[in-house]
């Protein structure tokens, strides 16, 4: 039986998007992002640690953390920003891997495997 394992981490970043009318001018998110991980419970009863899903994530997000983000893309729209971090955390973590970006409030990306 598979089973799913979510934790809740927060970012905050600036961008722009190039070209764009309004959010071409630097501009700071809060970004909400959820990470859920689907694999078989082990012998120790658990899919994976809580800790070290939280140690593997804080590392990973420590990228984008108070940075500009066109330093990491070069159109760093929620999209683009959901997929780079998305291959990041896939290529850390031994289980298929849903992430959902919030960027503010009630605007949100989400890649699922």
């Amino acid at each position: 039986m598979k089973m799913r394992l979510g934790i809740i981490d927060h970012i905050d970043s600036a961008h722009y998007l190039p070209e764009h009318d309004k959010c071409g001018i630097v501009h700071g998110h809060t970004y909400r992002v959820e990470i859920v991980i689907e694999g078989k419970k082990k012998e120790s009863g658990m899919v994976m640690d809580f800790y070290e899903i939280k140690k593997i994530v804080k590392e990973v997000l420590k990228e984008y953390d108070h940075v500009l983000l066109n330093q990491i893309l070069e159109f760093p729209s929620v999209e683009n920003l959901c997929e780079h971090m998305h291959a990041r955390l896939s290529s850390r973590l031994d289980f298929a891997v849903s992430l959902k970006i919030w960027e503010g409030q009630g605007k949100w990306c989400e890649i699922c495997p």
